[in-house]
């Protein structure tokens, strides 16, 4: 067995498993460029701290989730007038994540509500957070199903440690009070703990109709509106004003 090889098999033991694979690159570059031991040892101790921060942020897009990755440098000001370049780089620096704010995003259908959530939640994964995205039907199933399966479980365990809890479509249906009682407790978990996003067509005034219970309905907007931002998205639909049709894409007229 030749040194290199023995030298890959204790990175292995170690578990330097990227820096391992790529051991015989680094050697030949050093060789190449004549380098001290110091420099060869700060090169081969970077590469594996980069390859373990790509892991960890590979990792965390791919528990977040998202139903696609569109970021904040993708949402189009020039459709989505109601909200300035200036209020767009105030949500990117995040700072409101640190100050435990949330985030309710207004507006009907195909304004860009679930592109921005998803945007600011891809730049807060950038950033070192942990982000998580769940539609609000797919959040109940769990909730419901949190103590008879393993996967909703885990589910929900990631979501009450993510420092961003994304939620689509709140209040897109109605719910009985079981579920609106299991929904107050995970944002009452999630309070002073985590930040959260909301998309919906309904303002906060409107969701007791579809809570069913005012007192579970008070309790929840308590927490929410505590520390909350409300962004009103009031254009026209993007997808209805570049909409495809069997003719090609078709942009409808005001």
């Amino acid at each position: 067995m030749s040194q290199i090889q023995q030298l890959q098999d204790i990175m292995k033991g170690l578990r330097l498993v990227e820096t391992a694979k790529h051991l015989p690159h680094l050697i030949r570059e050093a060789e190449q460029k004549d380098l001290s031991y110091t420099q060869f040892l700060l090169d081969v101790t970077s590469y594996e701290q980069t390859r373990r921060e790509e892991k960890q942020l590979n990792n965390r897009l791919k528990w977040a989730t998202f139903p696609f990755s569109k970021t904040l440098e993708e949402f189009n000001l020039k459709e989505q007038k109601s909200l300035s370049s200036k209020q767009l780089n105030r949500l990117k620096d995040l700072t409101w994540i640190e100050q435990l704010y949330n985030l309710i995003l207004l507006g009907p259908p195909g304004v860009g509500k679930t592109h921005l959530a998803v945007g600011l939640g891809i730049e807060a994964i950038n950033q070192g957070y942990k982000a998580i995205f769940t539609s609000m039907g797919d959040l109940i199933h769990n909730l419901k199903t949190e103590e008879i399966t393993r996967k909703s479980k885990a589910r929900m365990k990631r979501i009450r440690e993510a420092d961003l809890v994304i939620i689509d479509d709140l209040m897109f249906m109605a719910m009985d009070q079981q579920e609106a009682n299991m929904f107050f407790h995970l944002i009452n978990d999630l309070y002073n703990q985590s930040s959260i996003i909301l998309t919906s067509n309904k303002a906060p005034k409107e969701w007791g109709e579809l809570l069913g219970d005012q007192a579970i309905t008070t309790a929840i907007l308590d927490r929410i509106l505590h520390r909350v931002e409300i962004i009103h998205l009031n254009e026209d639909s993007y997808r209805m004003k570049h909409r495809s049709t069997i003719f090609g894409q078709q942009s409808v007229s005001k």
